[in-house]
């Protein structure tokens, strides 16, 4: 009797840690940070729709969405407001060029520290030659479903989150350094900034900005978990917006499907599409449509953006 009263004590005793022990777990798991939430897959359909409406506006006013023209603002409000609608903070600032009045636009999703800002743009004018739907619709309305993706998920991010769309990028990335040049101070608080110029050209190639490592590094992961090889972008070097953040020493980082070079036997090899051939054979031309997309390219860059703004906002 004895024996087995001090074997009931015992189990009586170590019962009662086991439950002191799993209640102190829980509430210390209760208090902790949960892990950053997957980005969501954005619907490449939603994507071609915003692309849709470029296009029909571009239609509707002379066939282009230039630096200058009606297309251009009319390709503005349409962004605007459905940044609007999903509760985005909008401004659109104005600056001149060449004897016109130019815009950016600009949104601030709430909530994030503003001192380490993680932005994303794209430029929304196309040449006068034609609608410029790759160049740069395309990453314009990628940039706007990820945007949108934020809204919808009620991403709440550790960093701040800014969207932005740049005017007369065409002209020499005039709309960009406007925006640059207005920061001052402010620059510091751009932890980086991250360009998106052609993401769905119809011989596409997979290139990688190599401006930053740390920023290169979450595109290429995200590439390789698909089985996609990327390479390091070069025929944009220095011909995009994310050139008037370099040069004012922010940290950039972006995505490339090709533009007038030549792919070769080897990319062709490694992505498809055909060698010989341009990336995108209709650049700054009139049929830059929305028949000049490679829906594939579309969508899986457009995935990769929104990998980016999840992982580097948390």
């Amino acid at each position: 009797m004895k024996n087995s009263a001090r074997i009931r004590r015992a189990a009586l005793a170590t019962g009662a840690a086991t439950a002191l022990a799993a209640t102190l777990f829980t509430a210390a798991g209760a208090h902790a940070d949960p892990a950053p939430a997957d980005a969501p897959d954005i619907d490449v359909k939603a994507v071609k729709a915003d692309l849709d409406q470029l296009q029909s506006i571009a239609d509707a006013n002379g066939g282009n969405r230039a630096h200058g023209k009606a297309g251009y603002k009319a390709s503005i409000d349409y962004v605007k407001e459905k940044l609007d609608k999903a509760g985005f903070t909008t401004k659109v600032e104005e600056f001149d060029n060449g004897g016109a009045k130019g815009y950016n636009l600009v949104a601030d999703w709430k909530g994030g520290d503003e001192s380490k800002t993680v932005m994303a743009g794209a430029h929304l004018d196309s040449v006068p030659a034609g609608p410029g739907i790759n160049d740069n619709g395309s990453g314009s309305a990628g940039i706007l479903e990820v945007a949108l993706a934020v809204a919808k998920s009620n991403l709440k991010p550790t960093k701040h989150l800014r969207f932005a769309w740049f005017g007369d990028e065409e002209d020499g990335m005039v709309g960009s350094k406007a925006y640059v040049d207005k920061l001052g101070a402010d620059k510091s608080k751009i932890d980086s900034y991250l360009n998106f110029d052609m993401i769905g050209s119809p011989n596409p190639g997979y290139f990688v900005y190599d401006d930053d490592t740390r920023l290169e590094k979450v595109f290429k992961d995200w590439f390789a978990t698909k089985n996609i090889a990327t390479e390091k972008e070069t025929e944009g070097d220095g011909r995009s917006d994310h050139a008037s953040f370099k040069d004012a020493g922010i940290p950039v980082g972006g995505l490339f499907s090709g533009a007038d070079y030549i792919k070769t036997e080897k990319q062709a090899k490694a992505w498809g599409g055909t060698a010989g051939k341009a990336f995108d054979a209709c650049y700054h031309q009139s049929c830059d449509t929305s028949k000049n997309l490679d829906d594939k390219a579309l969508d899986n860059n457009t995935d990769a953006i929104a990998h980016a703004i999840w992982t580097l906002s948390s």
